[in-house]
């Protein structure tokens, strides 16, 4: 007997009536848990900002409603809302036969688990100019080609050779018509300058250096992951407008504790807030969020711990509230290092337990380098 593949009543999209109105996207399926943070994820990576956002689960069904609209210029994107519905549906939990639940198909091996993805090497030469490497980075992420690590190489007459190591979500980048139509988008963006263009299958040598860290000088390290600094951060924002507020009580619900999140907004907010709550190992049995027109965000989550108990450990309560005000405070590290005439700019990003690393974060500096009309030369 075949287990029956998600039905179109999964995930729901319902567009706005008039222009401007928040298209609504419905989620109907099996629970397990991150799923909320993978959802939030997905829809981040969309380049899409919730508006308000509604979740709740009995533990094996949840429902999620939420309220999207895209990111303003220059940001904005064209929103592939077909392909949107496609990556949701293969997120959620494939409903069980006659009642029989996920994690028993888990235990009796019927679950698929995710293979690791074929890295593929971009490699291409042209002529540089200001915003070169965010218009490719632009189109291999309108083509869902995930950049695992970059290695840009500048010479003194202006040419650059720039390598991407890149995995493909379609799993297709193996055939010919996928090359070809990489190549097409990314020449309309390198123009005529360009010398060569390339993908090919890496190596086992060339995968290797993936999992290569740069070594950061010390002092660089405790600038930008230094608690001292957050907590200063922490009571110079509480001391100048009180935006940001996290507290967790008890006394509301018999059996959840309520975490209450009060603060402004940021790009991939509710991502962040997810993150950290599926980090913890804290399961959401109804969430409620909301983005005010001043940029202020109201979130409410009733939780429980693995075990389905309340959080009452006061050290645990201090631990969380203190981690989502960092991840909240601090959704990206920055450090800016002077390199003698050239200026070292580094951003670090969190990365979930599950080894997932924030979307459109690459994107995002690329964007904003070239609209500070700033080159890049390594």
């Amino acid at each position: 007997m075949g287990i029956p593949s998600p039905s179109d009543e999964v995930v729901q999209i319902r567009h706005g009536d008039a222009a401007g109105d928040p298209t609504v996207v419905t989620v109907s399926c099996p629970d397990k848990t991150g799923l909320g943070c993978d959802l939030c994820r997905l829809v981040l990576l969309f380049g899409l900002n919730v508006l308000k956002g509604d979740m709740s689960t009995d533990g094996r069904w949840c429902y999620i409603v939420l309220w999207l609209a895209a990111s303003p210029p220059p940001r904005a994107r064209t929103v592939a809302w077909d392909l949107l519905k496609d990556r949701i549906v293969q997120l959620c939990p494939v409903p069980a036969p006659f009642g029989v639940d996920t994690a028993y198909l888990a235990a009796a091996g019927l679950a698929l688990a995710d293979g690791e993805p074929q890295v593929f090497l971009l490699k291409f030469c042209c002529y540089d100019r200001i915003g070169l490497l965010h218009d490719v980075t632009c189109v291999l992420c309108e083509m869902e080609l995930t950049i695992r690590r970059v290695k840009v190489s500048t010479t003194p007459d202006g040419r650059v050779m720039d390598l991407f190591f890149i995995t493909d979500a379609r799993e297709l980048l193996h055939t010919k018509s996928r090359r070809e139509e990489a190549y097409e988008k990314l020449q309309s963006v390198l123009g005529d300058s360009v010398t060569s263009c390339e993908i090919e299958s890496a190596t086992q040598d060339m995968s290797s250096c993936l999992q290569a860290s740069a070594l950061l000088p010390p002092l660089v390290l405790e600038q930008m992951f230094s608690e001292v600094d957050v907590v200063d951060e922490q009571s110079n924002r509480s001391r100048s407008d009180s935006r940001l507020s996290v507290t967790m009580d008890n006394s509301l619900s018999p059996v959840h504790t309520l975490i209450q999140i009060q603060c402004g907004d940021h790009k991939g907010l509710l991502y962040d807030i997810m993150r950290t709550v599926k980090d913890c190992n804290i399961q959401v049995s109804y969430g409620r969020f909301y983005a005010g027109q001043k940029g202020r965000c109201e979130v409410d989550l009733f939780a429980v711990q693995s075990d389905g108990k309340k959080i009452l450990d006061q050290q645990k309560q201090r631990t969380m509230c203190s981690r989502l005000r960092t991840e909240l405070l601090r959704p990206l590290r920055v450090a800016l290092v002077n390199r003698g005439p050239d200026a070292e700019l580094l951003v670090a990003n969190p990365v979930e337990v599950s080894g997932k690393g924030r979307p459109l974060v690459f994107y995002d500096i690329t964007l904003a380098l070239k609209n500070l009309h700033r080159r890049v030369f390594l």
